[in-house]
């Protein structure tokens, strides 16, 4: 029981501060490599370890047809546009405030089921909306971003991405995918890695080898893939074994506070109060919304 307990509080670390810090090493990373080789090597080497990690624990990587399409579909929304091109606008805005708009996912999977189940809002999702467009809007209204160049082009990008990455989340809940969370991690990682070498190939992206990138970018590629790649994945996925969905889903309104704290640290991105009363807001609409009840 004592284990299980020390477990769990690791798993919500992992998916806290290692998912939070994501944002900053990308961020470190993409300032020196081009973004969808730098997303192309980080899945590919992911998703070897992932189904190494399978075959050691002794589960079947063979899969059905239906099942390496839907993990393709899936790779393309979560990691080939939600988190390619997701990558590719941070290049135009610090890694804080893409965290805090990466944070409104939950705002666009409520607006996605009520769409495609016809899912009524419930009070606490309305006032979680309501919230939720306020601190959107007090976010990119700023002044500063405006006379930023490339930041409108770059906030509008990150927002496509959460929305794929929202309809990602809605359709892998109803796909016929393979039962073990580690195969079919580790397809869609390979999915995605090969997609997005031929995007980098398309857009003539110069390639280079690990042994001649900074020493910084050889530790954020390390941290983005065993870290973020592969234990948060893990944390996530035994926690949602374990714990409640709304549990494992205060993650939306964390990561966004140790994006912000890290940005500023680390790469001296500027935290306006506006950018502060915004997060407050946004994330308070992102709080009701994910403490609804389910029906």
């Amino acid at each position: 029981m004592k284990n299980s307990k020390t477990l769990i509080i690791l798993a919500f670390i992992a998916i806290y501060f290692i998912w939070g810090s994501t944002y900053l090493f990308n961020k470190i990373a993409v300032t020196e490599l081009p973004p969808f080789f730098l997303a192309s090597i980080r899945f590919f080497v992911a998703g070897i370890l992932m189904s190494g990690l399978a075959l050691l624990s002794k589960q079947k990587l063979a899969i059905s047809k239906k099942q390496l399409s839907n993990s393709v579909i899936a790779a393309f929304f979560f990691m080939v546009y939600g988190n390619g091109v997701f990558v590719w606008a941070l290049k135009f805005v610090d890694s804080g405030f893409g965290a805090l708009l990466a944070s409104t996912q939950p705002l666009f999977v409520l607006f996605l089921l009520r769409l495609i189940d016809r899912k009524p809002f419930q009070k606490k999702s309305l006032i979680g909306v309501a919230l939720g467009m306020i601190g959107m809007y007090l976010l990119v209204s700023q002044v500063e971003l405006r006379a930023s160049e490339g930041s409108l082009l770059g906030i509008f990008m990150i927002l496509t991405c959460v929305l794929s990455w929202s309809y990602g989340s809605v359709f892998v809940s109803k796909a016929d995918l393979p039962k073990s969370f580690m195969v079919s991690t580790g397809y869609q990682m390979l999915a995605a890695s090969f997609i997005l070498f031929i995007v980098s190939i398309s857009l003539n992206e110069q390639w280079s080898s690990p042994l001649t990138w900074s020493t910084n970018v050889q530790i954020s590629m390390l941290i983005l893939i065993v870290f973020g790649g592969i234990f948060a994945f893990t944390a996530f996925n035994y926690l949602l074994k374990v714990v409640s969905p709304e549990k494992v889903s205060t993650s939306a309104y964390v990561n966004p506070v140790i994006a912000l704290f890290m940005g500023w640290y680390f790469l001296d991105e500027v935290l306006s109060t506006q950018s502060v009363i915004a997060s407050v807001v946004l994330l308070t609409g992102v709080y009701f919304i994910t403490s609804r009840k389910r029906k």
